[in-house]
This record gives C-alpha cells, sequence and structure tokens, in this order.
C-alpha cells in the first residue's frame, strides 16, 4: 500500500505552522478523504468545513499545493504524492482554525448589491415577454455554489487585501445575473462603478480558471459588466448626450 505525505496549516488564528501527516494511499481517494483519515487517526482536533463530498456544497475549499481547490474534488491521482501534499486555508480570508477560514464578509457584501426588482408587467395577462437567449444568458450565473474558491484566487482581495473596496468576482457575478435579467428593472452600474470597485478587475481570468462549476465568470459576467460601465461614464457620444439633456 501507497504512502504519501500531507503537510497541513495548523493554526488557531494566531500565526501557525505547518505539520506532517502519513496517510495511506488507495485508488480513488480524494484529498479530502486524506484529511478525514488524519482526522481520524493522528489529529482529531483537526478544523476543517466539509459538507456534501460531491463537489455542490462549496463548504471544503482549500489551498492544495497553492492552488485554491475544493479538496472533494481533487483526486491523489492528480498530485504528485512523491513529495509532500501541501493543504492550507484560502489566503484572502481570515483564518478561524486549522483549515476553516471566516467567509462572513462575503454574505455581508451580497447583502449590500441592489437586490432584484421586477418590472412592470408587459402582456395583457399581468406576466412578461422575453427573449429566451435573454433567459439563457442568465442560466450559467446560476450554477455558482459559492465555494468563494475565485474571491480567493483574486489578487485584489488575496494580495492587496482591498475587501473595503472591491466586491471579488463571485459578487460581480451575482451583479450581473441581476443586471442581466430581463425581468429585472434595477440599476447597478453606478454602484459596480463607485462602491464595487469593478475597475480594480484587470481580467486576468484566475477566477475563471478555478471555477469547479466551469462558470465563464471574466468573459461572460465581468467585461458585460465593465462595458455597462464605460458606456455610462466613459463613452463620448453617451457624455455629449448627457450635457445636451441637462
Amino acid at each position: 500500500m501507497a504512502h504519501a505525505t500531507f503537510r497541513i496549516w495548523r493554526t488557531d488564528g494566531s500565526g501557525g505552522t505547518f505539520e506532517d501527516y502519513a496517510v495511506a494511499v488507495v485508488p480513488g481517494m480524494v484529498v479530502l478523504d486524506a484529511v478525514h483519515q488524519i482526522q481520524a487517526t493522528q489529529a482529531p482536533d483537526l478544523a476543517v468545513r466539509w459538507n456534501c463530498k460531491a463537489g455542490k456544497c462549496g463548504s471544503c475549499s482549500a489551498e492544495v499545493n497553492g492552488s485554491p481547490r475544493l479538496m472533494c474534488m481533487t483526486r491523489l491521482s492528480s498530485l504528485p504524492l512523491d513529495e509532500p501534499v501541501t493543504i492550507e486555508p484560502m489566503r484572502a480570508f481570515p483564518p478561524i482554525k486549522d483549515l476553516v477560514t471566516d467567509v462572513s464578509w462575503n454574505f455581508r457584501v451580497k447583502q449590500a448589491i441592489t437586490p432584484f426588482t421586477a418590472r412592470t408587467p408587459d402582456a395583457p395577462d399581468g406576466t412578461w415577454r422575453m427573449h429566451q437567449a435573454d433567459v439563457d444568458r442568465v442560466q450559467e450565473f446560476r450554477k455558482c455554489i459559492e465555494c468563494f474558491l475565485c474571491q480567493d484566487v483574486c489578487h485584489i482581495l488575496r494580495d492587496h487585501k482591498l475587501h473595503d473596496g472591491f466586491i471579488g468576482p463571485r459578487f460581480l457575478t451575482y451583479a450581473a445575473a441581476l443586471e442581466m435579467n430581463p425581468i429585472d428593472a434595477g440599476d447597478r452600474v453606478d454602484e459596480l462603478k463607485t462602491r464595487h470597485g469593478i475597475g480594480y478587475c484587470n481580467i486576468t481570468r484566475c477566477c475563471t480558471k478555478v471555477c469547479p462549476e466551469h462558470i465563464t465568470i471574466t468573459e461572460n459576467a465581468i467585461i458585460p459588466l465593465k462595458e455597462r460601465v464605460v458606456d455610462r461614464f466613459y463613452d463620448p457620444v453617451t457624455r455629449l448626450l448627457r450635457v445636451f439633456r441637462s
């Protein structure tokens, strides 16, 4: 039976260190299996957040060998086991204990986004009329499981810690789902520019690359929102029309 070394970050929120654990590896194991084995046999006080173990709850987000991943979806067969497998908590959020981080900031951000507001029905029977293409366009964004891996990999949050001025790719995607909804009458363009910091995003596509649901965050959500901001605030024709209207 093969063995592998797992180097896991242990902390209580104030400092910390990596500790090595030897784990017996069997075919089909994922990183979360190894963590559970360590909990059961070597470190019963190891803290880790998880729930479904099927890649749908977004709970077991962590950094495996420096890359943000879902531990339940990262097979050991995809990792080089001839060297220690490093597991640490997401770096964009404050640590609580071991692999568990405080992601409550994300939920406060969501509350600050202008909510869905239905426009007036445009059909005699009190319903709405819309094109199927407009309906299809927002369905992709609904796949988000809020694992916050895109938030973790974003250098604006991860490296520069601009949590006060940037809502991150997860909530730019959420804003796009609202803005592009064919029934929504809300307007979030001013907020995107001022309060939500969309200008900070330099479209490196790192968020798209780590998304376990394969949402095309950059091209389908962030860039169209940037275009709306540019059209309103920086397009010379629009600015000229605004002068005449005033």
